[in-house]
């Protein structure tokens, strides 16, 4: 349940301190805290509540705010809550009356908050900000057209990279350690053989190999496949006799079944590319994404669109950890933002990709200009083409905003490497760093003076 509380901070004035101290108006956290429209939040958050039962739960501006502050300052569960402990302004920010030894909230319940807060949640957060944000930096004084800017990249998962014999050999463990389970806890019969020394002396000698050759690699994965599909005939055995498996196993148990199929399959038909493929056990959702990067041509993370406006103001257009094309989401990106803006773009900055014909003819039929080459033969006039050639490097150049986005929000924001485990709290950690890293690039000391002025006035 939600229990909506009245806010006893009224400004940064009457944040108590010890010692009579005073907080600075030009720090980030209180600038920051002032722009953000908490009780338009609040609204969104009390429907994520729909019960009237049982404990209640923090208010938006405590548990938004800690998402934010853990994203920006790139911080554990634990270290995050140390830190708001030592630090006022963050306590501020969070919407706490004055200054305490200790928030009252605990490391553990971040989990479930980073749960709660769902991609939509965070879009709509995001969306509320920039209603009220000013025209960043980059584009302040500049008397740009109506533009948008579309591009999509990767937020790399933090594990390791996938290869079948190591994948084989954790599924033989976790199957071991289900195995060891059932004799500790029920003993039904004599444990089975699963040769596991011999198993594990094969893959460290393949492990620590300099050269690993393509026979000798093979064998090996014959060998734990047959090890991993006689373990699971074992727990087979196991849960036909009545006995079950705990939660904290069931679900990898479905994991490596699905894995075993997987490799079996890749393995009889000599190829190295299956539907869906699993390339973590600890996390099944994540799938290899091709990029062809200089630095690395598959990731393994969420994808996701950004677009850009003419504002330099960033939105979240879509993100799957499935790979897709692009090219796809191009209409729906400008249907929003006729519905924000009431008209469409005059000009649309993409790369090839988005450069289908059914997009180019939608653009047309809208008036459209999208930036790349015209299709058909070279212009035989040279001045139209000196004039194309203008404009093309000109949309190249204004183009390279998105990468200037994408760098604070890999390098500074998190999105360089998503350290959660579970699939909805990864998909909450890449949307917190689009959030985020708008919130700290648009929001400024002259925005807040002109905003607080504002609610004076009115």
């Amino acid at each position: 349940m939600y229990k909506k509380e009245e806010n006893k901070q009224v400004s940064f004035y009457d944040f108590n301190q010890s010692c009579g101290m005073q907080l600075n108006m030009d720090n980030e956290w209180i600038v920051l805290a002032d722009i953000i429209n908490w009780k338009e939040l609040e609204k969104a958050y009390t429907t994520l509540f729909p019960s009237t039962k049982g404990r209640p739960a923090k208010p938006v501006r405590m548990a938004l705010g800690i998402c934010i502050i853990q994203k920006r300052k790139g911080l554990s569960d634990r270290k995050v809550i140390e830190e708001i402990n030592q630090n006022p302004y963050l306590q501020y920010f969070i919407g706490m009356p004055e200054f305490v030894k200790e928030i009252p909230i605990k490391a553990k319940i971040l989990v479930n908050i980073r749960r709660r807060l769902t991609v939509e949640f965070i879009n709509l957060a995001n969306e509320s900000f920039l209603s009220q944000a000013p025209t960043s930096k980059e584009h302040k004084g500049k008397n740009e057209e109506a533009t948008t800017i579309i591009d999509a990249t990767c937020s790399p998962s933090n594990i390791k990279y996938p290869q079948d014999f190591v994948l084989l050999n954790e599924a033989r463990e976790k199957l071991e350690d289900m195995i060891d389970y059932f004799h500790k806890e029920y003993a039904p019969w004599k444990k089975p053989r699963t040769y596991r020394r011999v198993a594990r002396k094969e893959y460290l000698s393949m492990a620590k190999a300099k050269k690993r050759p393509a026979k000798k690699l093979r064998s090996l994965i014959r060998k734990q496949l047959g090890c991993v599909n006689r373990n699971i005939g074992y727990i087979e055995q196991y849960l036909k006799a009545g006995y079950e498996l705990p939660k904290q196993y069931s679900n990898i148990y479905a994991t490596i079944k699905e894995l075993y199929e997987q490799q079996k399959y890749m393995f009889d038909n000599k190829i190295h590319r299956v539907e869906k493929r699993i390339v973590s056990i600890e996390q099944p959702y994540i799938r290899p994404i091709v990029r062809g990067k200089a630095k690395a041509p598959t990731e393994f993370g969420a994808k996701y669109d950004i677009s850009i406006d003419e504002k330099g103001h960033a939105r979240l257009e879509k993100i799957s950890f499935d790979p897709y094309n692009e090219s796809t989401i191009f209409k729906d990106v400008i249907e929003r933002y006729k519905e924000r803006t009431g008209h469409y773009p005059k000009r649309i900055l993409v790369d090839q990709i988005y450069r289908t014909i059914d997009n180019i003819n939608y653009c047309k039929e809208r008036g459209i200009r999208m930036s790349g080459p015209k299709l058909g033969r070279p212009r035989k006039n040279q001045e139209q083409t000196k004039a194309d050639k203008k404009i093309e490097y000109q949309d190249n150049k204004d183009r390279i905003e998105i990468e200037r986005f994408f760098s604070p929000d890999k390098r500074c924001n998190g999105a360089g490497l998503i350290t959660t485990k579970l699939e909805d709290t990864t998909l909450h950690s890449v949307a917190m760093s689009v959030y985020v890293t708008n919130l700290f690039s648009l929001a400024t000391p002259d925005f807040f003076v002109l905003y607080f002025w504002d609610g004076i006035m009115a």
